[in-house]
């Protein structure tokens, strides 16, 4: 039995709550063996990000090649991508290395820090959404992609849907954490599917995107189809705002799809009976 494969491609988080960081935890929580090339980095943590340094563009292309050329990739997503110089070369080394794709459009993180240049979304719709399996962009996302490209209007979340897909994607999920109503709403061209999903009053959402796309990525590497790796993202990230760290940090604490602190109870628990036998 061979364990899926599957690639994050994206911004390192050093608060460990998002990126790439929260892309291998999914990935490891789906089943699957996570590999990484990182295309920036970010000085980050609970409260906001305070500093992003780029990596070169041969350096990524060299992590892209030594991943492929010896593990393999049975399904990819792409994060945070910044530039549309970074955009450019991942979409061009993705378009002669065909695979799954989930593209999550990280535009801007949870404190508000801009995440994707303003000059970059132009280069994400054209070179990168066409390569996509599936594109997720959360409320806010999906409407700063409508509104960029078609003007402000009002938008629905079947309208984002379809607005964002006649950009070139092939499906999209737009996700309903930021919305009014927890759903998140599928289009691939063909059929709408609403996927209700279960709301938690926790103050730890930080990495809930990209657990949700990373999972997502991790479930097409099984085999699901769309719409049921669409339904597992949706369950795993809710889980895993359901068993956020809120005490982790000052600001809004991470997401935990590895439920550590049940592993963290399970430790205490054998610690206090070795204490106990002593």
């Amino acid at each position: 039995m061979n364990v899926p494969r599957c690639l994050t491609i994206a911004g390192s988080d050093s608060g460990g709550g998002a990126g790439i960081q929260a892309d291998l935890k999914a990935f490891a929580a789906a089943g699957c063996y996570g590999t990484s090339a990182i295309v920036a980095l970010t000085a980050q943590n609970t409260v906001g990000v305070t500093a992003v340094q780029e990596a070169p563009a041969e350096f990524v292309l060299a992590q892209l090649d030594a991943v492929f050329d010896d593990i393999g990739v049975d399904a990819a997503k792409t994060g945070m991508l910044f530039s549309r110089e970074l955009i450019g070369t991942v979409a061009g080394y993705l378009a002669d290395h065909a695979v799954p794709l989930v593209v999550d459009p990280v535009m801007v993180a949870s404190s508000g820090a801009k995440l994707l240049q303003d000059d970059a979304v132009d280069v994400l719709v054209g070179e990168l959404f066409p390569l996509a399996t599936v594109v997720t962009p959360n409320w806010h996302e999906a409407q700063a992609l409508a509104s960029h490209l078609r003007g402000t209007v009002p938008w629905t979340r079947r309208e984002l849907a379809v607005a964002i897909r006649d950009l070139g994607a092939r499906a999209v999920v737009v996700t309903g954490g930021h919305g009014d109503e927890p759903v998140d709403h599928l289009f691939d061209g063909e059929r709408h599917v609403e996927i209700q999903v279960p709301r938690y009053e926790v103050r730890a959402t930080h990495g809930a995107g990209c657990t949700h796309s990373a999972t997502l990525a991790a479930l097409l590497a099984h085999g699901y189809s769309l719409e049921d790796a669409a339904r597992g993202a949706a369950e795993a990230a809710a889980e895993a705002v359901r068993n956020g760290l809120a005490e982790i940090g000052a600001g809004d604490g991470p997401v935990d799809v590895l439920n550590v602190k049940e592993r963290h109870g399970d430790l205490a628990g054998r610690d206090a009976a070795r204490a106990a036998r002593a």
